[in-house]
């Protein structure tokens, strides 16, 4: 009996009353131990003063506790121990890496980015609930139905009791409003101290912990409406991206990649769809509407497509700009969601019990994204790591101009391997890179300005045929005019030359196949661009009216209205175009 925490092997009051003091207590222990942290980190004394040390214990301290609090009243003994610590060492060994593979210079856990916190949340959560469900039914892998059960009582736990210590909070900073209105401030006094915040959040968390994992049946109630919900959400995500896919035809790819942001789109769609698809299903065990049933099917099938475009439009980026860290986390999202989506098609064509192979997706799938995250939180992939590498190979290999390449990334943004990789470019046989790369290395801070524009040859092509531009056009445009249309490309343009102003003086009117830009000279010889004319008409071919002459100036019919805040001009409604 000594190796059981069930409550099955105690009777209940002293199986509640032995997870309650156990569970208090390491709240109390939680709270106690990162208030001491910070402490050290305020009087800056041990271990704060040994930076890897001190994240691999804030780590620790953070996220193992959690353990113990969702498995106290369902693990063994022994198997509560040693996955608590493992866990315990994975948080340390990957807060230690983050810090370490951080800024070198950085003080404190500065080096602990959201990859490391975040990661080790995942990692500690997913790996809990394949852990307990096995323990408890003494397999290594268990059934679907445990897996399901477990993880969502303990998320819907999570939730209740996060909600639970922010109403806590909430009305003790009412309490003390209160007692302020009447002269008494100590409450006020009270709930500022760090030795009272720290360990009375960790306590009342771990008492919500308590209260939601006694009332069992409360959990799975809430569980279940909010599965209900989720899973009626499931018909019109469905149709949304399938509506989209039957889109794309009509509107091509372009528009998708101009946003920029396409890939993390496509993947906040395989999420809901996955999410939504496990809600319907549950746990296979439950009576579905036929409508859900069809849209789980139909959402298997749209993953595919959806994560290939996903991982089409990333591999356009990588290919045009290289890696950075954030398109190395989105390949890692990608290779994720291909899985699921692989599993999720499977199961929506696969003939026989509806959506089973769902069940197999989904375990496989906690294992993979374990090794994932394992992964980017290591020198395995670390991001920062893999980015400096291929930028600095982009740049070694002239795929990148020396002035353009980005030093302040290597610098501020990719921790020890960047400011390495720095140190290298500063011996770099390019005088351009040396000097560049030694610029950015004695910045005490990022410099926001915008890097310098490249320069361009336009070809600009006067007309009529012998033609010649005006003395000083093009070379006499400064850089701050050049910046947009022709003098900001390699395009050829078209030119004529045309008094636009009325004052005897000729301006340069140019066009590369739309907009046609004006440029006038002023009174000190500087070009400069004055504004352009935005064709009529769609079809309206700017560079033939230019070849051909068709162009003429003339008086506007309305003149311009002066205020005194300035001129307004008069913009006129255009008859239809043909």
């Amino acid at each position: 009996m000594t190796d059981a925490f069930h409550d099955a092997a105690l009777p209940d009051s002293r199986a509640v009353r032995r997870a309650t003091i156990i569970r208090l207590a390491t709240g109390l222990a939680q709270g106690l131990l990162l208030y001491g942290l910070y402490q050290a980190d305020k009087s800056k004394v041990w271990p704060a003063t040994q930076r890897e040390l001190y994240a691999a214990l804030l780590m620790v301290f953070l996220f193992a506790p959690f353990v113990v609090l969702a498995g106290v009243s369902a693990l063994r003994f022994r198997t509560l121990a040693v996955w608590k610590g493992v866990a315990a060492l994975v948080a340390a060994g990957l807060g230690a890496y983050g810090v370490w593979s951080g800024d070198p210079a950085a003080k404190g856990v500065n080096g602990l980015g959201p990859l490391t916190v975040l990661g080790v949340a995942a990692l500690i959560f997913i790996g809990h609930h394949l852990v307990q469900p096995a323990d408890m039914e003494r397999r290594r892998i268990a059934r679907y139905e445990a897996y399901f059960d477990v993880t969502w009582k303990h998320g819907v736990q999570a939730v209740l009791s996060l909600g639970f210590t922010g109403a806590f909070w909430l009305l003790l900073f009412l309490a003390a409003a209160l007692f302020k209105l009447i002269g008494v401030d100590a409450i006020e006094k009270l709930i500022r101290h760090e030795w009272f915040i720290f360990p009375a959040t960790a306590v009342v968390f771990a008492a919500a912990v308590q209260l939601t994992d006694v009332r069992a049946n409360l959990v799975r109630g809430v569980r279940t409406v909010v599965l209900t919900l989720l899973a009626w959400l499931l018909p019109l995500m469905a149709l949304i991206a399938a509506a989209f896919l039957l889109t794309l035809p009509f509107t091509g790819l372009e528009p998708l990649w101009k946003t920029k942001s396409a890939t993390a789109i496509l993947l906040v769609a395989d999420a809901f769809l996955i999410l939504l698809t496990d809600a319907a299903y549950q746990d296979g065990t439950e009576t579905t509407a036929v409508v859900l049933k069809w849209a789980a099917r139909l959402a298997g099938v749209l993953l595919v497509p959806i994560t290939v475009l996903a991982a089409y439009g990333l591999s356009l980026r990588i290919g045009q700009y290289g890696l950075s860290p954030d398109r190395i986390i989105a390949a890692a999202c990608v290779l994720v969601a291909a899985g699921y989506a692989v599993g999720y098609a499977v199961a929506a064509v696969r003939p026989g019990a509806w959506m089973r192979t769902l069940e197999a997706t989904n375990i496989a799938m906690a294992f993979v994204v374990i090794a994932v995250l394992l992964a980017l939180c290591t020198p395995i992939a670390d991001p920062r790591r893999l980015s400096v590498n291929d930028q600095v190979a982009r740049l070694e290999k002239g795929k990148v101009r020396a002035e353009a390449f980005d030093y302040q990334f290597l610098r501020f943004d990719a921790g020890r391997f960047g400011r390495n990789a720095l140190d290298r470019l500063k011996t770099s046989s390019d005088p351009k890179i040396v000097q560049r790369a030694k610029a950015v290395a004695v910045q005490a801070g990022r410099n926001y300005s915008p890097p310098p524009r490249p320069a361009y040859n336009p070809r600009i092509v006067f007309h009529p045929k012998g033609a010649r531009p005006p003395e000083g056009f093009p070379t006499a445009v400064p850089p701050e005019s050049r910046f947009g249309g022709c003098l900001s490309s390699d395009a050829v343009c078209d030119a004529t030359v045309l008094d636009m102003t009325g004052d005897g003086r000729p301006e340069v009117l140019m066009t590369s196949g739309w907009e046609i830009e004006v440029y006038g000279a002023g009174a000190d010889g500087a070009w400069l661009r004055l504004g352009g004319f935005q064709p009529p008409c769609s079809g309206f071919d700017s560079r033939a009216a230019i070849r051909d002459g068709k162009l003429s100036a003339a008086t506007p019919a309305v003149q311009d209205l002066v205020s005194a805040n300035g001129p307004m001009r008069f913009a006129k409604d255009l008859a239809a175009c043909p």
